[in-house]
């Protein structure tokens, strides 16, 4: 018998072992003798350990709970093997496997590689996202440097070729998609998503493209003490982008002349805490979509300074 990669084992008192600490899948098992007890705490390692009769149905118990590994499923190699472990456990049948290597045929574009862009293109990258289409010939600046993965080798290259480079190093399967060479360069694949950061606001015309062309799309905007992630759009099944400008306009009369002059090519400066929590959100809900889950269309979360997250200071 051995356990899923990743699982606790944890002795609770005489007698009494828990497996598993996430309330999601966690037992207890109790009245066990010293002997069973100790056969639990040796999964901890990993091993795959012999069974004696008792053993054999503390194994039936786990393998209930799906917590006993499947030797029949390949193990996924790289950091995705992270994603397929915890989705494994989360999976009412298991194939956390099987969902993760289904990523490596698909593409996703991102535009705009600052260390926003950048995080969220690293994130879907060690995932197992196959595909990935950069986009912005902007130069890596001084301040992009660091949370996203650029060195100050890269300043003064252009985004997406040193983007790729970073890509390469961290994620070697990953293609760059079709027509598109180790610097970056897109030849013009369609993604099954699209990741569009952009700063001040976000350009309304781009919106109404890409509705018009059906490819869902993911809005990230940096604004001045704070970044915005969302909402997705998914064509025909939830709000767009205009449709969200059409109700700052109802607030705010002069919203359209506002977004007017916020919309505009010059990259933001992007601060490190917060781009990396943006990076990650925005990963989850691309891959929400790539793996079949229903997308929450319309939701935006909002990311700033002083305070990234919601959490509440200890002590």
């Amino acid at each position: 018998m051995r356990l899923r990669a990743g699982l606790h084992v944890m002795r609770r008192d005489r007698g009494e072992v828990q497996v598993g600490a996430d309330p999601r899948w966690a037992v207890r098992l109790t009245d066990l003798t010293p002997a069973e007890v100790d056969l639990l705490l040796a999964l901890r390692s990993g091993a795959d350990v012999a069974l004696a009769d008792r053993g054999r149905h503390l194994s039936t118990l786990l393998t209930g709970a799906r917590l006993v590994a499947d030797d029949d499923r390949p193990v996924v190699p790289g950091p995705a093997g992270a994603d397929a472990a915890v989705w494994s456990l989360l999976l009412a049948g298991g194939g956390g496997s099987a969902r993760v290597r289904q990523r490596a045929s698909s593409c996703v574009g991102v535009v705009g590689l600052g260390p926003t862009g950048l995080g969220t293109a690293l994130a879907l990258a060690a995932a197992g996202v196959g595909t990935l289409l950069l986009d912005d010939e902007r130069p890596v600046r001084s301040v992009d440097v660091g949370v996203g993965g650029y060195r100050w080798s890269h300043v003064g290259t252009p985004r997406e070729a040193a983007a790729a480079r970073v890509l390469r190093d961290i994620a070697p399967h990953v293609r760059l998609g079709p027509g598109q060479d180790d610097d970056g360069r897109s030849g013009g694949a369609t993604p099954d998503v699209l990741v569009v950061v952009e700063s001040g606001a976000a350009d309304p015309e781009r919106g109404q493209l890409l509705v018009g062309l059906g490819v869902p799309h993911l809005s990230v905007v940096i604004r001045e003490g704070d970044a915005v992630v969302g909402p997705l759009v998914v064509p025909g099944a939830g709000p767009c982008l205009r449709c969200l400008d059409l109700h700052r306009a109802d607030v705010d009369p002069a919203w359209p002349a506002v977004l007017g002059e916020l919309v505009g090519p010059a990259p933001a400066d992007e601060v490190g805490v917060v781009a990396a929590v943006c990076a990650g959100l925005a990963a989850a809900a691309v891959l929400g979509v790539v793996d079949g889950d229903r997308p929450t269309a319309g939701r935006t979360y909002e990311v700033g300074l002083p305070a990234p997250s919601d959490g509440q200071a200890a002590g």
